[in-house]
């Protein structure tokens, strides 16, 4: 009697300045290209914070689970030390700094309207395009879109796409829109202040992830194809770019690892 083949698992991933990050369904795995040339990979438990008691939950499974990716990330920094986080970068901490700067003037400038909302969620983006646009970054991003696919579609990952439907790219236009409407809302009702001003957060950020699984649910809807095609654009102009040989190597290895603990944990 022929084995079943295991279902695939479920990916997915963070891009490194000089390396690649793969989360799946229980472990997180990591490889970077170090200074001296070669790989270096780390694996490891994700955290548990909530996201299987929330599962069932819309809007709170979403926040469980964003908490739960970041949570990996000094985890990664502890076990691979040469990991170079995306926002690892003087001239982008700079620009976090002028954009919030930034925000603050444009609000103290009148009152919460749609069109100051807007401007003051388009400043926030620049720090996220200048990472982007600095090093190899871009790259690297190009990298993870380009594993899991192939991983997912049984294919070589060079012949693979750049652009990839679960990017969480395909978050940022509903998060800003909701941003926006839940900032004007919120003042417009008297409501100020950081309470308000991180429920607004929480809020866009839990619109965001369920408009993101409705997406993924139903991939051939119109609809569902209209809410990805910001993302799309955003991963086709900025956001990602055709990695070398080198950096697919990477994200292979990146790929092994995480294959293999997952692996061991399904027995």
């Amino acid at each position: 009697m022929t084995e079943e083949p295991q279902a695939k698992l479920r990916l997915g991933g963070m891009a490194l300045r000089n390396g690649l990050l793969v989360h799946g369904p229980t472990h997180w795995a990591a490889a970077v290209r170090a200074r001296d040339g070669g790989i270096r990979v780390a694996s490891g438990r994700k955290p548990e914070l909530g996201a299987a008691v929330t599962r069932g939950i819309p809007g709170l499974r979403g926040i469980t689970r964003l908490a739960e990716a970041f949570a990996v990330i000094p985890m990664v920094k502890q076990a691979l030390p040469e990991a170079q986080l995306p926002m690892q970068d003087p001239r982008t901490v700079g620009t976090m700094a002028g954009a919030a700067a930034a925000g603050r003037l444009l609000r103290a400038a009148g009152g919460r309207t749609v069109a100051r909302e807007a401007g003051i969620a388009a400043v926030s983006m620049l720090p996220a395009l200048l990472a982007l646009r600095g090093g190899d970054l871009a790259s690297y991003h190009g990298v993870e879109h380009k594993a899991i696919a192939a991983y997912e579609q049984d294919e070589d990952a060079a012949a693979a796409e750049k652009v990839h439907d679960r990017c969480g790219s395909n978050l940022v236009a509903p998060m800003l829109a909701t941003a926006v409407a839940g900032n004007v809302a919120a003042r417009r009702a008297g409501l100020r202040g950081p309470a308000a001003d991180g429920a607004v957060a929480l809020g866009s950020i839990a619109v965001a992830v369920e408009v993101f699984a409705w997406s993924d649910r139903h991939p051939e809807s119109r609809v569902a194809q209209l809410l990805r095609r910001p993302g799309r654009e955003i991963q086709r102009t900025v956001g990602t770019r055709e990695p070398t040989a080198e950096q697919l190597e990477v994200g292979r290895a990146a790929m092994d690892e995480i294959l293999r603990v997952e692996s061991a944990e399904r027995g």
